[in-house]
């Protein structure tokens, strides 16, 4: 199992993308915190996923929550190998119709709260020897998507984040790289696509795959970029949206 004895912080693991990256860390042996602000329904995926997950409830915008949750796991394992920057909120709007408020709440959770995560795990993964850091982005920060503003700017920030602190932390031990899904099944794409939109086949004409991936794709992605089966790649982009960004 490529994450044997590894302590992992998943955030947003609640539900979704982040649930199936937690049961994905825990079948590669890896013990997995899923830190959320949903604590019910992150209580309930922890005791579904078995004894090798946990709950912490977590504000990712929350410099002192995120120091607390990281507090608690150094002295709960002594360790803390991984972290995944999952948490995100999703907007469709278009740029004219744009308010400061909606900007500054998903500049909030999407940018500032991975950028709290780096700073607050960073010190623990350099004492244990090193670790691993996969910051969550999207195919909105590949392309120019339209109606994508709010959520696009956070998307395409956090890839630069990803270079800097790879860059950064290099010498820590601690590799940074950028996960990139495309259109993945799920509450954040059942939001902006209605049931029968999302079934038709023409709404997939621009993907090669043809269909929307899947949460177990993108969790088996996170594996391999947490695991030491990248152990030379940091400061990457890994896009997985079934060729969509590929053909222009």
């Amino acid at each position: 199992m490529r994450l044997e004895g590894r302590v992992a912080v998943i955030t947003g693991g609640a539900q979704g993308q982040g649930a199936a990256e937690a049961a994905a860390f825990i079948d590669e042996g890896a013990r997995v915190v899923i830190a959320d602000v949903s604590v019910d329904q992150g209580r309930s995926t922890a005791a579904d996923l078995g004894p090798q997950a946990e709950f912490a409830e977590l504000d990712v915008t929350d410099e002192d929550a995120w120091d607390a949750v990281v507090s608690r796991i150094a002295k709960q394992y002594g360790r803390l190998d991984i972290l995944v920057n999952n948490a995100a909120l999703y907007r469709v709007c278009p740029l004219l119709e744009e308010t400061v408020a909606q900007l500054d709440r998903l500049l909030a959770v999407n940018l500032r709260g991975p950028f709290l995560g780096i700073r607050a795990v960073a010190p623990q993964m350099a004492a244990g020897g090193g670790g691993a850091i996969v910051n969550v982005s999207s195919t909105a920060g590949l392309r120019g998507y339209p109606s994508h503003t709010s959520y696009g700017l956070t998307k395409w920030a956090l890839r630069g984040l990803t270079r800097i602190a790879a860059a950064e932390l290099a010498d820590k031990g601690i590799r940074v790289n950028c996960l990139i899904p495309g259109a993945i099944e799920g509450p954040m794409l059942t939001s902006a696509v209605r049931d029968e939109e999302f079934a038709q086949p023409e709404a997939w004409s621009g993907t090669p795959l043809a269909r929307a991936g899947r949460p177990t794709e993108v969790a088996a992605a996170a594996v391999f970029l947490a695991s030491p089966d990248s152990s030379y790649i940091t400061g990457a982009d890994l896009v997985v949206d079934g060729g969509a960004t590929a053909t222009g």
